[in-house]
């Protein structure tokens, strides 16, 4: 494996000073440990709060996997990609600045600036409306929550695919706490996570968390440059600040900056001549990915008569991104000399360039919610939603030099502005002890703004600076009807629908794209039997799809745009099934799904292969549509002495997908299975040692594919090989 080498002597001095710092803590609180207890022999309730509440999963009538902090550790998940291997029917690519989110086959394939996800990410009840920074500061959860299936009544700027929400945790008003948590792992990986809780006064707390990981990349660049793609750092720092002045108000600050700084991407050139080393690449740009911004949010719950409360939520994001790429993915392909022009017949001849792109995202959020509160029968939220952004993106190419950007010859300079506003609702009513139905409705409406500077070839006459507008509005929501076959049996049965905004293309000569939308009837069951020990969630779904949107390059003149347009309509069904079990010391989960997808219509769209219009033929499949998705884990808990060990496998399987409506070798990932290992010992009550080994069978796969760019050639990324480490975590 490449890096072993260069890694083994860090490795080992990183190793042993964790070691002795290890050894210094059970030293000296040898004295005040405790008798290690065996776990709980029945399974702890799982709480959902994308409803505006906490409410238990098992009486949620949605497909979904909640994952807690202690599951988030179990299954060592690090970062947004791994969502992926512990959730059935999700995919998730992560290439350039983008992390695209699939769920069911819906969710977004494109980074164009003018797209809106399918799938809704939040932080602590904060919508993040773009797939450019949902990748950062994965660190200090509290909970995961992944719900499937549109979410068009309460989430965000609406959601045609699903929603996650993350929550960390909240600032205690009971006792001074904290954690530190350190990572060493073999490629120079080393990650270091701590939190400290402080309780200032009996209704004033603050908790400040933070992350710092640096990763060295599993692949070897044997070109000039002194970049390492796939390599790079991620620090970020979060603070939380609670108040409570009076009983029944509530008010949450919080405030996160967070710092990217890599060598971009290690793209694999599909036509590498030099080696077939998957790991192996040969570039002579310096190529970068940095990122960095801040949120900030203030929410406050104020408890009101009759059993009611208002929630006021209101956020600012501000954020950067900086890259530059080597566009050929060569060592060896030459830039156009000085004294030709820079025209299509030269790029041919000569295609070395530089790809560069600047995007700032600017975005205020604002909600409002009026809710129920208690345990009644009727439970009901109603609320508002306003978003305002602004996005300025620059994207240049430059094929004058193969080194680092100097000029442009191809320039892209555009502004977005994005309103959504809308107003919803939902109840909530068990009118007796087996049947309860529930509804909501939302109106949504969307405009966008977009502002063209410069764009690409000769501008359309008297057209630049060139503004276009489109407005989206629709009406989206939930009926369903929950059965209480008795107090560990729900049946639930629903009609949701959810939406995604239109938008406008790079170049007015082009049409605006209209908006997506996405119908599912679903069947479903949440059990829990065994005593508590065993939890058994499935669901059954058929959703038509309509309008998916979906992006490519066109040939417009002498030069290619990127275009974004409407797919034919598709019809997708499937299958999902959960198990989580814990039987005294034997911990163990399953997460399966099963999917069909296809275009219902024929529909001529664009080949990123060819770059020209093709037929996608009735039935064909759809993009990030893997058939099957499969995960699973098992672990047990030995009790030593005074001590823990558990030993835990995990297994994850993602089935063939296409990255495109056409099937071609640079458009498909292939199915993968991964496996890995960890084993745990807890000598105490505040310390917790790993040792694990992921992908221990060294599973050689394409993770994403990425297709041509205006400014860089597509290429392949792999997947993480066998890599191992340490862990330790401890509580004060």
């Amino acid at each position: 494996m490449v890096g072993k080498s260069k890694t083994a002597h860090a490795l080992l001095r990183r190793s042993t000073t964790l070691t002795v710092v290890v050894a210094a803590v059970l030293s000296n609180a040898a004295q005040a440990q405790q008798a290690a207890t065996p776990s709980t022999s029945v399974l702890e309730e799982v709480l959902v709060t994308a409803e505006r509440r906490e409410v238990s999963l098992q009486d949620t009538p949605a497909s979904a996997t909640v994952l807690t902090a202690d599951a988030i550790a179990a299954q060592g998940i690090d970062n947004v990609s791994e969502i992926q291997q512990v959730a059935p029917s999700v995919a998730i690519n992560t290439y350039n600045r983008s992390t695209f989110i699939n769920i069911r086959g819906v969710g977004i394939s494109q980074s164009a600036p003018t797209s809106n996800p399918g799938v809704a990410y939040y932080i602590d009840g904060v919508f993040i409306p773009h797939e450019q920074f949902i990748g950062q500061s994965f660190f200090d959860f509290e909970s995961i929550e992944v719900l499937r299936g549109p979410q068009g009544t309460l989430t965000g700027q609406n959601s045609t695919g699903g929603a996650i929400y993350v929550r960390t945790p909240t600032p205690d008003f009971d006792e001074f706490s904290g954690y530190i948590d350190q990572t060493i792992g073999d490629y120079d990986w080393y990650r270091t996570v701590a939190a400290l809780n402080i309780p200032v006064t009996d209704t004033l707390a603050v908790r400040v968390s933070g992350v710092y990981d640096d990763r060295g990349g599993f692949t070897d660049n044997i070109g000039p440059s002194s970049a390492e793609p796939g390599s790079g750092t991620d620090q970020a720092v979060r603070a939380a600040v609670r108040y409570q002045p009076v009983e029944g108000a509530t008010f949450d600050l919080r405030y996160e900056y967070f710092k990217r700084e890599t060598d971009n991407n290690a793209v694999k050139n599909r036509a590498d001549l030099v080696t077939r080393d998957p790991f192996t690449i040969e570039e002579d740009a310096l190529s970068f990915l940095d990122q960095d911004g801040y949120r900030a949010s203030l929410e406050g719950r104020f408890d009101l008569p009759a059993d009611t409360q208002l929630r006021v939520l209101t956020s600012y994001f501000d954020a950067e991104t900086t890259d530059q790429a080597d566009g050929d993915r060569t060592a060896t392909a030459p830039a156009v000399p000085a004294n030709l022009p820079t025209s299509g017949a030269n790029t041919t001849i000569y295609p070395g360039r530089i790809g560069f792109t600047h995007q700032e995202l600017e975005t205020f959020v604002t909600e409002v919610n009026f809710l129920s509160r208690g345990e009644g029968a009727l439970q009901w939220v109603v609320g508002g939603f306003y978003m305002d952004e602004t996005s300025p993106v620059q994207v240049y190419r430059d094929n004058r030099s193969t080194v680092t950007y100097t000029q442009s010859n191809s320039t892209i300079d555009t502004e977005l502005t994005n309103e959504s506003i809308s107003a919803f609702g939902q109840v909530d009513y068990r009118f007796n002890d087996r049947w309860a139905v529930d509804v909501g409705l939302r109106q949504s409406k969307d405009k966008q703004e977009y502002t063209r500077f410069v764009i690409p070839g000769p501008p359309p006459p008297g057209c630049f600076p060139c503004t276009t507008d489109v407005e989206s509005d629709e009406t989206t929501g939930r009926v369903g009807v929950k059965y209480f076959a008795n107090d560990d049996v729900m049946m639930y049965g629903t009609v949701s629908r959810g939406y995604k905004a239109g938008g406008i293309n790079l170049d007015p000569r082009l049409p605006n794209y209209d908006p997506e939308t996405n119908e599912v009837a679903e069947l479903g069951i949440k059990s829990t039997v065994a005593d508590g020990r065993l939890r058994i969630n499935g669901a059954v779904f058929y959703s038509e799809y309509d309008g998916i949107q979906l992006s490519a390059l066109v040939p417009l003149g002498t030069t290619f745009i990127p275009n974004t347009l409407n797919a034919a309509p598709a019809e997708i069904y499937g299958a999902e099934l959960e198990l989580t079990g814990q039987f005294g010391g034997l911990g163990f989960n399953l997460g399966l799904s099963a999917l069909q997808s296809e275009f219902t219509e024929d529909a001529m769209l664009t080949d990123s292969q060819t770059n020209t219009n093709r037929l996608v033929p009735e039935g064909s499949i759809v993009p990030f549509a893997p058939e099957m998705t499969a995960n699973a884990g098992i672990q047990y808990e030995f009790l030593i002495g005074n001590m823990t060990l558990t030993p835990r496998v995990q297994v994850s399987y993602l089935d063939e997908q296409l990255a495109t409506p056409f099937r071609y070798q640079a458009t498909t990932v292939p199915s993968r299975t991964i496996t890995d290992l960890r084993v745990t010992l807890v000598p105490m009550d505040n310390l917790r040692l790993e040792a694990f080994a992921t992908n221990v069978f060294d599973k050689e796969y394409i993770s994403a594919q990425l297709q041509d760019a205006s400014s860089a050639r597509g290429g392949m990324l792999y997947g993480a090989p066998r890599q191992y480490g340490v862990r330790a975590k401890f509580d004060f």
